[in-house]
């Protein structure tokens, strides 16, 4: 809308001239008012996909497991078993803040010796839920779904399990393929036992975990250790994080750093 002075420069005879700069300067404030809403959108979509840390370094606030299994001592998760504190089944650290479906984890895991040997069995629930059973209703810690292992063994670290459902999944170094009927197609991108290589049980090893849509990988201390890509029915689209106690000989597994991303 122009003022009455804009309306009597307009009868002159530079009126095609100054109509075209001032619709120019009308064009020129729209633009910038969308550019600055879009790149509010940008910073808050941004903001919502960094990583954020799920465990506070100081407690397990947020988290639910047998507290005679699970600590936290100098900023780290513990999960330890021992002769007095055994297990009869895997027992699991959920995460209770949170289902989500398309995300990347990131940790650090390490094993340490318990009486006085190196052992251990662990994991990474996602898009999993818990359950209990008519035979052993007592058992609250027990979860079943996706998993990605690691383990003080030469085959185990890497691979995808997917526990009290289908089994083994990929193997390390393993790229499969399940198509809408489950059948199932496997590729090997790399030899296992290379890989195990970039794996160091009693050091601090990096778990990159991925899943969006139908895709799920994972990578330790940089590596990819193996791809699943899901088009069956199966499995859950979201669900429950959580960290494994396998059933075994006494075993102490560390956890820090575990953050959480989720995509959009």
């Amino acid at each position: 809308m122009f003022t009455e002075k804009a309306g009597y420069l307009l009868k002159g005879p530079r009126s095609y001239l100054i109509l075209i700069l001032m619709m120019g300067l009308v064009i020129g404030c729209e633009e910038k008012d969308k550019a600055s809403h879009n790149t509010s959108n940008q910073t808050k979509a941004e903001k919502t996909s960094q990583f954020e840390t799920i465990f506070n370094g100081e407690n397990l606030d947020g988290w639910d497991g047998d507290p005679r299994l699970w600590s936290v001592e100098n900023g780290v998760i513990v999960g330890e078993t021992s002769q007095e504190n055994n297990i009869e089944e895997n027992t699991f650290l959920i995460w209770e803040e949170g289902k989500p479906a398309n995300f990347e984890v990131r940790f650090e895991y390490r094993f340490v010796e318990a009486g006085g040997e190196l052992s251990g069995n662990s994991g990474l629930q996602f898009r999993s839920e818990r359950f209990t059973t008519d035979d052993k209703p007592n058992l609250k810690y027990r979860v079943r779904g996706n998993q990605v292992d690691f383990a003080v063994s030469d085959w185990i670290p890497g691979l995808h399990y997917e526990e009290k459902k289908r089994g083994i999944l990929a193997r390390r170094g393993q790229r499969v393929v399940f198509d809408s009927e489950g059948e199932k197609q496997e590729e090997r991108f790399a030899e296992e036992a290379e890989l195990g290589k970039y794996i160091v049980h009693d050091e601090w090893n990096r778990y990159h975990v991925y899943a969006n849509g139908d895709t799920m990988r994972a990578k330790i201390n940089d590596h990819l250790m193996h791809e699943v890509i899901d088009h069956s029915s199966i499995p859950l689209d979201q669900g429950i994080l959580a960290f494994q106690l396998h059933v075994g000989p006494p075993m102490r597994v560390e956890l820090r750093n575990v953050e959480l991303k989720v995509l959009n």
